[in-house]
């Protein structure tokens, strides 16, 4: 049981690893449209979808009977709030190994939905759908959260049923390396939110942003970047931060109750009478980590949770990119970043959705910070110097970026150069 500060300081002292036992997991999100009707797929054909998906060797996982995702070894797909689907993919070693998941990944989505007719969207935000429009499903905790969430956010539900990111998860080596780690992933938030953005058309529209996505997030309860974040942010700080966290809900055996009215320390002091007043578990703990909607995060590693998804020609470029910069090339990183001033930090985080590589920031615009944290992470990657098959190694995942830079031209741009032609809804769709 957990009723001390101390014990959730072990929790996250107990993620260190030794360097060379570093991980690489990355997370990503689709949506699914029915070919038919260009509307969001609903639950019934997400039972159909995953049915499919068993003769791939995937397991069911279910809840109060119902199918909510899959599992094989250590991969999951998850069904999120408005049946998007989410592969959590394996702890791997290097960028090659991700890579090859995603693509064997895609290679058994296509035969499924290919099969059933439908269509993968790979944006950051739906560009279709209303928010009415959108299906839920029965997994039980998404309708305590859709009652709750907007009462801290005015777009939480957007978040909810019309977001789609894709997440990187790394190690640290110790207490400084996590400090050093996190300072840089909230430091460049905004480059990465402009490099990276992918959700220019809403409701068949141009939204004029780059990624509403990253607006949607601004504006969703638990969610931002703190100030608190810029600070040299130890484990306990990080463990203060948390137990005075609103507790979002609370997993009692099967049932989930609304945690609305407590924060995490009147859990770990035995106050809700609702459970019997009993006391938190580690398990607990990392569900209430788990609904800590910040940009970045800590758990036993560190969620980096600031891009839109892309397509599957760049889905490995976001996770290249970081790496480098983490993994092989962090104190000249560091350097470059830890004089960065907060405000001007949270400033250019506000505008960037908007503004994209244009935003301002410490005199000089995302464009020229982009390409300059693109450089160092390439020598990170030469650094690291891992190759494949074909005696290459992770630098050449980082060419899209290469080419965004080169060209000045986003995702979001590209998509609003090809909509905005005539319209056609099947410019959304993956080819």
């Amino acid at each position: 049981m957990i009723n001390s500060k101390e014990q959730i300081i072990k929790f996250f002292e107990s993620g260190i690893k030794d360097k060379k036992k570093f991980k690489i997991g990355i997370e990503h999100e689709k949506f699914l449209f029915d070919k038919k009707n260009n509307q969001r797929i609903d639950y019934s054909k997400i039972k159909e979808m995953f049915s499919a998906l068993l003769e791939f060797g995937w397991n069911p996982i279910l809840e109060k009977g119902n199918i909510i995702g899959l599992n094989k070894g250590g991969k999951n797909i998850t069904l999120e709030p408005g049946n998007q689907i989410e592969l959590s993919g394996e702890k791997l070693n290097h960028i090659h190994e991700a890579c090859a998941e995603s693509q064997d990944y895609l290679f058994e989505l296509k035969q499924v939905t290919k099969k059933l007719n439908i269509n993968i969207v790979s944006a950051g935000f739906d560009p279709i759908s209303k928010l009415d429009e959108v299906p839920n499903n029965p997994k039980q905790r998404y309708k305590l959260m859709t009652k709750d969430m907007p009462l801290g956010g005015e777009l939480s539900l957007d978040m909810m049923y019309r977001t789609c990111g894709t997440q990187l998860n790394i190690d640290y080596e110790s207490e400084l390396d996590f400090i050093k780690k996190f300072r840089i992933i909230n430091s460049i938030v905004p480059i990465s939110i402009a490099l990276f953005s992918n959700s220019s058309i809403v409701e068949k529209k141009k939204s004029n942003y780059l990624s509403y996505r990253s607006k949607v997030w601004q504006n969703t309860s638990r969610g931002g970047l703190p100030k608190l974040f810029f600070e040299n942010l130890n484990f306990e700080k990080y463990a203060d931060f948390v137990i005075n966290f609103p507790i979002l809900f609370i997993q009692d055996k099967e049932n989930y109750m609304s945690g609305q009215k407590y924060i995490f320390s009147d859990f770990m002091s035995g106050k809700i009478n609702e459970i019997n007043n009993r006391l938190p578990t580690e398990n607990d703990l990392s569900t209430h980590l788990s609904t800590i909607f910040t940009e970045n995060r800590l758990k036993k590693y560190i969620e980096l949770r600031s891009m839109d998804t892309c397509g599957w020609d760049c889905l490995c470029s976001g996770p290249a990119f970081f790496i480098g910069l983490l993994y092989g090339n962090l104190d000249e990183v560091h350097n470059l970043v830890s004089n960065w001033d907060k405000n001007k930090i949270i400033n250019a985080y506000l505008e960037a959705p908007q503004k994209g590589l244009n935003t301002q920031l410490m005199g000089k615009d995302l464009l020229y910070w982009a390409s300059a944290l693109l450089d160092l992470s390439k020598k990170g990657l030469e650094n690291r110097d891992i190759l494949n098959k074909n005696n290459k190694n992770e630098t050449l995942f980082l060419n899209h970026l290469q080419e965004i830079i080169d060209n000045k031209k986003t995702n979001a741009d590209h998509m609003i150069r090809k909509f905005s032609k005539n319209e056609d809804l099947n410019e959304l769709y993956d080819k």
